[in-house]
């Protein structure tokens, strides 16, 4: 592990494998340690991949603002110059997809394929902001099954409530399943930074210039996705794009961590392939 000082902030990354570049950036609250745990060993071996904190988690430096999707893509443009890596293939889980799409948006040569694992986007952050979002059933389904935690109908939409009582519920997903939570650094990062406002700037990433990117995608949602109106729209909207629905029965947004080789029996032929995808396909139930 290392860190290197990327505009003004040090900045924590990983690098391991050999092979053409591929940067994995994760979600919300993550830190590059959900890449690790199953992913990365699967792919090591055929290409060189770069994990990475984003500004304000994990281990690399929290400032007190700049963190829409636009920031977080100057740190991506910033991290590849100083490790000399001119074009990079991105898989981006949650907000990482929502960083991968800024970054290929504003520096288009950069940019290879793009894998986007649950793409939430702000442009779209006005379902979310929708009471009856199914995301915020879910998240208190979790929180009572997982800690007999029983969250206020009036609280669901009160972000920075149900992150403080997640604090509460053991690690649920994946090989960590069981394991108390490290919140402390979550909560800084939730109450003493902008966050949670800049994540809803959408800025240049609208849904019109999204319509326009001729990089070649694939799209993987959950087919039980909280996400998947959004999902439907940008199935619609993104050219060069495969869509994946995987089935259900996982944890509904958190594939890289609960199917890690479903994941990859889809991204290591796409990242593989020469061609530029050009047909759309689905798994799963649509939902339609």
């Amino acid at each position: 592990m290392s860190k290197v000082c990327v505009n003004g902030l040090n900045i924590h990354y990983w690098r391991v494998g050999e092979g053409p570049d591929v940067v994995m950036l994760h979600g919300l609250t993550g830190n590059l340690a959900i890449w690790h745990l199953k992913l990365v060993p699967m792919m090591r071996d055929e290409f060189r991949m770069t994990t990475y904190d984003l500004r304000g988690h994990g281990r690399s430096d929290m400032p007190p603002t700049g963190y829409t999707t636009a920031d977080h893509a100057v740190d991506l443009e910033g991290l590849l110059d100083v490790l000399g890596i001119e074009r990079v293939h991105l898989v981006g889980h949650s907000l990482g997809a929502d960083v991968s799409l800024h970054f290929a948006l504003r520096y288009p040569d950069r940019a290879g394929k793009l894998v986007l694992i649950e793409p939430a986007m702000p442009a779209l952050a006005g379902l979310q902001r929708d009471k009856d979002w199914e995301g915020w059933a879910y998240w208190a389904r979790m929180l009572e099954e997982f800690a007999g935690v029983k969250v206020p109908r009036e609280k669901w939409t009160d972000l920075r409530y149900m992150i403080g009582e997640s604090a509460k519920v053991p690690i649920i997903f994946g090989p960590a399943q069981g394991r108390p939570r490290k919140m402390d650094r979550v909560f800084q990062l939730v109450d003493s930074t902008t966050l949670l406002e800049d994540y809803e700037v959408a800025d240049d990433m609208t849904l019109e210039n999204l319509a326009k990117m001729p990089h070649p995608k694939l799209m993987i949602y959950d087919s039980d996705s909280p996400y998947l109106r959004t999902y439907r729209l940008l199935r619609d909207l993104l050219i060069n794009c495969t869509t994946i629905l995987l089935p259900g029965g996982g944890r509904r947004h958190f594939s890289p961590l609960e199917t890690p080789e479903l994941v990859a029996e889809h991204i290591l032929p796409f990242l593989n392939s020469g061609g530029i995808v050009t047909s759309s396909a689905s798994q799963g139930n649509n939902h339609e």
